[in-house]
């Protein structure tokens, strides 16, 4: 898939092998895995199945989560994007477009996480036509739960998987499908 897309800062592309590293040194924080089952990677062979599913998405769907630069610095800071999910099911769902991002913890606080955020929703629903984006979070995850509202998403409703970790259940219509 040869993508690139491109918000105010940042650039936006399909992941290769070549980002492994960058994605390690993200993924082996602690803190970036606070709300994501506390399990950071601990070795960058760990990084290149989860690249390879990446790219076997975007084989399969057209879409997935894609490696995020800074456009001034090229600087690798996390990923962010629109996968479709068919491959579990997540609250009683399966077969939807899932919004999400995970930022290096350098990254944090900058406004990087809303650009793009307002990026995809406006990709998926303006060029990919898609009817329903959804997106879940840990309950405690403040951060990520003030910038899906603060994008537009609403709450849904509040749900307990079976590991008994509380998550929160996003969603937003299409503004241009009446």
């Amino acid at each position: 898939m040869n993508v690139l897309l491109e918000t105010d800062r940042l650039i936006l592309r399909p992941f290769t092998l070549d980002d492994a590293e960058a994605m390690f040194i993200m993924d082996s924080n602690p803190n970036v895995h606070k709300y994501l089952w506390n399990k950071p990677v601990q070795n960058v062979s760990e990084i290149y199945p989860v690249i390879e599913s990446l790219q076997k998405q975007y084989a399969a769907n057209k879409i997935g989560r894609f490696a995020t630069f800074l456009k001034e610095e090229g600087q690798f800071i996390g990923w962010t994007g629109i996968k479709f999910i068919n491959d579990h099911i997540e609250n009683g769902n399966t077969n939807f477009y899932d919004y999400g991002y995970r930022l290096d913890e350098r990254f944090w606080n900058k406004g990087y996480a809303t650009e793009a955020t307002k990026f995809w929703l406006e990709y998926g629903f303006n060029e990919m036509k898609i009817q329903e984006m959804n997106a879940y979070t840990h309950t405690q995850n403040g951060a990520s739960n003030h910038i899906l509202s603060k994008c537009g998403m609403q709450f849904i409703e509040e749900y307990t998987t079976e590991d008994g970790i509380n998550w929160k259940w996003w969603q937003l219509l299409n503004p241009n499908q009446k």
